[in-house]
């Protein structure tokens, strides 16, 4: 029997975005728990950034050599004198998983994130920690990996290492890895443990009874719009508020039905990496994902979705009624 499509792909995207995921909390518990943190200071993250970003860019490039990456960083900030101890600290990081990968093969991998992107052949796209605030406060935050094929997203990975494996018990284990490719489903496992379950949204049919997911930071989308659509569509549950594309991953299991990411300002353009891997997943759980305009997001021109106005992220029951009411609320 032949291989599953895509199963190389989708075993070193796992294995790296697991690796990525438990740098991550590592840096988050020796950086930022039970520190006293001055107001502004994003080192932590900063340093859980770049050292994701190479683990994964390298441990891709090893199976893959050929498939460039869109990435957030690069390495630039990381060569200046100035940020040596920052750079030694990344440096340290990622030698904790790659402990043979000197300082300037750290960097180099960082940089294989700065490809352009496009439409036609094949690319990844990662996005190291999204959800920087989250990671701050010790809540939540994603290592969002997918895989782009001629513009379209055939493969996505996302690392939650905070959200609890069972939503109904957010005191119990935590750390969740989504796997999801074109047209074979998606996939929950733990961090520690590799035997995987296959994710659903909830079969919820009535728009009312909905519970919409939105970001906890406000300067991501527009709060004011949301809660006049869910006034329009007759929901009245509070909003489930979770940063990052751990949202992504609330709709694809059925803690929320809803998530809406609206614009807060003219002009915005999202970025391809802060919803690639979370459309894989979502989508082959059973979900519905598109602009406010309704139209699918389009992944084919380049580093950002400037095509697309804003996302809607639905379990596919009401998605019409929802983009409907976003419609009225914003006037497009």
């Amino acid at each position: 029997m032949s291989a599953a499509p895509l199963a190389a792909e989708r075993a070193i995207a796992q294995q790296a975005v697991l690796a990525a995921s438990r740098v991550c909390q590592e840096v988050q518990q020796r950086l930022v728990a039970g520190s006293t943190l001055q107001k502004g200071d994003k080192s932590p993250v900063t340093v859980a950034d770049f050292a994701a970003q190479a683990i994964v860019s390298h441990m891709l490039a090893g199976e893959f050599p050929d498939l460039p990456m869109v990435g957030e960083e690069d390495a630039a900030a990381l060569r200046e004198p100035a940020n040596a101890d920052l750079a030694a600290q990344v440096v340290s990081s990622v030698q904790a998983v790659l402990p043979d990968l000197a300082a300037d093969e750290v960097f180099a991998a960082i940089d294989r994130g700065t490809w352009a992107g496009g439409p036609t052949g094949r690319h990844w796209t990662l996005d190291p920690i999204d959800g920087t605030k989250g990671f701050l406060r010790l809540d939540q935050y994603a290592v969002a990996l997918a895989l782009i094929e001629d513009g379209e997203v055939v493969l996505g990975v996302l690392g939650c290492p905070n959200l609890p494996v069972d939503a109904a018990d957010p005191d119990g284990a935590r750390g969740c890895i989504f796997t999801a490719v074109r047209g074979q489903g998606a996939t929950s496992r733990s961090l520690d443990d590799a035997t995987e379950t296959p994710v659903t949204v909830s079969t919820l049919s009535d728009v009312t009874r909905a519970r919409f997911c939105e970001s906890v930071e406000k300067a991501h989308s527009n709060q004011s719009h949301s809660a006049r659509v869910a006034e329009l569509l007759g929901i009245t549950a509070p909003p489930f508020r979770i940063d990052s594309q751990c949202k992504y991953a609330a709709v694809a299991r059925g803690d929320a039905e809803v998530y809406l990411r609206l614009p807060t300002r003219p002009g915005y353009v999202e970025k391809i990496w802060d919803h690639a891997a979370g459309v894989a997943v979502v989508t082959e759980a059973g979900g519905t994902v598109t602009d406010v305009r309704g139209e699918p997001l389009d992944f084919s021109l380049g580093r950002t979705l400037e095509a697309n106005k804003g996302v809607i992220v639905t379990n596919g029951r009401f998605h019409d009624e929802v983009v409907s009411a976003v419609r009225t609320v914003l006037g497009v």
